[in-house]
């Protein structure tokens, strides 16, 4: 069994936020799947699906940001899973709106949802799925990720959350290593063939 995660706040005034963008994600594979994202457990909203031969539960945790570890610490216990059948997908201000990334393992950086997952988890040896966000310009950091994403920026993440969708897939079908080796130099290679 694979739980795929996406970070967010709960409630209609965060939805499109950039905080949101993992929520995104997990709607997308739960549409992609017809299925919907509707049960409530473990203060979660979650539906499940089967992607290959692999169970999957998709999960939104529904407590705040700050305290999303609640949620997926309680999914991995009752399950009793290994961390390497865990893919946490959020917001990343390291990277540039449209860019993903996918690691195997590391540290939560400055995301409250992460550190809030490894505390409760008690370590950071788990897959995760980083979607890029900018950085702000002129506003603070709380500001910009409780923000909208610009005209200019949703052609970009409508196109990330696909590709962050596939990557979720090829991780459930062939693993981290495939799925960094094949997503993570995407961005690159297209770039590459811009240049040249």
């Amino acid at each position: 069994m694979i739980i795929l995660t996406g970070l967010g706040n709960p409630g209609g005034k965060y939805d499109a936020t950039r905080h949101n963008i993992g929520f995104h994600v997990i709607d997308t594979l739960a549409r992609n799947y017809h299925t919907e994202v509707n049960q409530k457990k473990f203060n979660s909203y979650y539906g499940e699906i089967r992607i290959g031969s692999e169970k999957v539960i998709l999960v939104k945790p529904q407590t705040y940001m700050n305290r999303s570890g609640d949620s997926i610490g309680a999914w991995m216990r009752y399950f009793d899973l290994p961390e390497e059948n865990l893919l946490v997908i959020y917001d990343d201000m390291d990277f540039a709106p449209g860019e993903i990334k996918l690691r195997a393992k590391g540290s939560g950086g400055t995301h409250n949802g992460m550190k809030s997952i490894i505390q409760h988890l008690g370590n950071s040896d788990f897959p995760r799925l980083r979607m890029g966000i900018g950085k702000p310009l002129w506003e603070s950091t709380s500001q910009f990720v409780l923000g909208r994403f610009t005209s200019e920026e949703m052609p970009l993440m409508q196109q990330a959350v696909k590709e962050a969708a596939e990557a979720a897939e090829t991780f459930v079908r062939e693993g981290i290593q495939i799925a960094m080796n094949r997503h993570n130099t995407k961005k690159e290679s297209k770039k590459s063939k811009e240049l040249s």
